[in-house]
């Protein structure tokens, strides 16, 4: 017999007993306002990739202008990584202090002084001290806006919000790319000048923007605000049950009592970051030494596998595959990074659905065969005395394959994992440590990437960065846990098992070389 059911009126009728009688339950809608802060909080990786961008282009013109060799080319368009870690450096302890909002408006400071530096250099040493100045920008900039953007979010966002520096990276290229392309046609000594200067633009738009925010509520607890906190939480969760249980928890890991409910507490236990390196390097335990490799392992990785080599020197590239004219090159790196910025869109929308894990070792996985093939059609080409076509085709197809693969997984998945898996003591300068890690990765890459391929050949450079990302897609597959859908204090409990059991597996043999110590004694 079917089932009595009441419809919300309060009509009483026959159901069915189908399956299609029973609403499903509805996805929790996006929560607009960590939706806005995050958004406001990446534009600071813009950025890093205009710098990207547009140095990809406007090097050639600079070598021309300025009479520079490839040796002062390749320094100077990888040594702003190297520059960026003072500010990766000093991030970490700026944002405990003056808090993760003003950290922000420093940033954006510090670039629009180097780029208007840049903008004006009327020599090669001139614009290494505009790099120099840009890169701090930069370094700060990639520090602060992974760690707000995953203070900020609920859990069921997390993937998706803190995806988003490595969306706005990617715009930024693309828009430097643009601007190569824009002021390619003037005069040499004007043209990119203007490239450079303009990417004073995005720092004025974030000083403004960042007006808007509110400060970290994880932040705001580790300096006793309590009621500051729980006014933003409850407005960047997705409930209000969600905001105090995040709120406890945030109590927890700063060491307050759950049952204290003052607006304001005194805050001795770390509050600025003290005792931190200690427990990092000296004394880790089995999950912060799992969480360091894993977070310090991942930066490495999307770097050491040519990212940025591909994205600067892509001019160059396409230049070896057969691609010989200024206006061609330039379209062919539009095509880049438009393709670079459409996957990473798509990306962010697969975070919180498909997972960490999946995207990350899909990824890489799809980076090594593009690599592969890429060195082996430039290997082709290379040892050619006649164009081959087929061969052209097949390096521009694997070069935006790359890019593709890169920016569904390994890109954005770098800085969402790197943001969510340190604990709040912790956090700040593990993030300024990963940072400093992925630029020095990228500026050794990057400042030596025109040797490596004149020394082992442009084919040779890019199966290289095949077998490294090969390396990385085993190192991922071991050691990383699913993050997908955990609150930030429940992350760390995901880690240490991996050397929680080489611990008892070591005091197990040690046991059991001690008995058999024994009885040989007792025979």
């Amino acid at each position: 017999m079917a089932d009595q059911k009441t419809d919300k009126n309060g009509v009483s009728g026959k159901s069915s007993g189908l399956i299609t009688d029973f609403d499903p339950p509805k996805p929790p809608k996006r929560n607009k306002y960590a939706f806005a802060c995050a958004i406001l909080a990446s534009m600071t990786s813009v950025l890093l990739g205009y710098d990207i961008g547009v140095m990809s282009g406007a090097q050639k013109f600079i070598q021309r202008d300025l009479h520079c060799n490839d040796t002062q080319i390749e320094i100077m368009v990888g040594i702003l990584n190297l520059y960026s870690l003072v500010g990766s450096a000093a991030a970490g302890r700026t944002s405990d202090w003056i808090g993760r909002r003003y950290t922000i408006v420093f940033a954006g400071a510090i670039f629009f002084t180097g780029a208007i530096l840049m903008g004006f250099a009327t020599n090669y040493a001139f614009l290494m001290v505009g790099r120099f100045v840009a890169g701090i920008g930069v370094g700060y900039a990639l520090m602060i806006a992974p760690v707000y953007t995953a203070e900020v979010s609920p859990a069921s966002a997390r993937g998706f919000l803190t995806s988003f520096p490595e969306v706005f990276i990617n715009a930024g290229i693309m828009f430097g790319y643009v601007s190569n392309y824009a002021f390619s046609k003037q005069p040499l000594h004007l043209g990119w000048r203007l490239m450079l200067g303009i990417g004073a633009i995005p720092s004025i738009i974030l000083a403004v923007g960042v007006l808007g925010m509110p400060e970290s509520p994880r932040w705001l607890v580790m300096q006793g605000r309590l009621g500051d906190a729980k006014i933003v939480l409850d407005k960047t969760s997705d409930t209000l049950e969600e905001s105090k249980l995040r709120l406890a928890d945030i109590k927890h890991a700063a060491g307050i009592p759950e049952d204290c409910n003052d607006d304001i507490v005194q805050v001795t236990k770390r509050s600025h970051g003290e005792g931190v390196w200690k427990e990092m390097f000296i004394h880790p335990t089995p999950t912060v030494r799992h969480i360091l490799i894993a977070a310090f392992g991942i930066h490495f990785f999307q770097q050491a596998s040519g990212i940025d080599a591909v994205v600067l020197y892509s001019p160059r590239i396409f230049d070896k595959a057969g691609i010989v004219h200024d206006t061609p090159q330039l379209v062919a790196t539009i095509a880049v990074g438009f393709v670079k910025t459409m996957f990473i869109l798509v990306a962010t929308f697969f975070l919180d659905k498909i997972g960490r894990r999946p995207l990350l070792i899909s990824s890489i996985a799809g980076m090594v065969v593009s690599l592969m093939t890429l060195g082996i059609a430039l290997t082709v080409i290379d040892h050619s005395d006649h164009k081959v076509p087929w061969a052209i085709a097949v390096c521009i197809a694997m070069v935006l394959a790359y890019v593709a693969f890169f920016s569904i997984g390994m890109g954005p998945i770098t800085w969402v994992y790197s943001s969510e898996i340190f604990p709040l003591r912790l956090r700040a300068q593990g993030c300024s440590i990963g940072v400093a890690i992925n630029r020095t990765t990228s500026g050794v890459l990057t400042m030596t990437f025109i040797t490596l391929y004149k020394a082992i050949s442009i084919g040779g450079a890019f199966l290289l960065f095949a077998g490294i990302a090969a390396a990385g897609c085993m190192f991922f597959y071991t050691l990383y846990p699913e993050t997908q859908g955990k609150n930030l204090e429940e992350v760390e409990q995901l880690f240490g098992t991996f050397f929680r059991w080489r611990s008892r597996q070591a005091e197990l043999d040690r046991k059991k070389e001690a008995q058999m110590v024994a009885n040989k004694a007792q025979d």
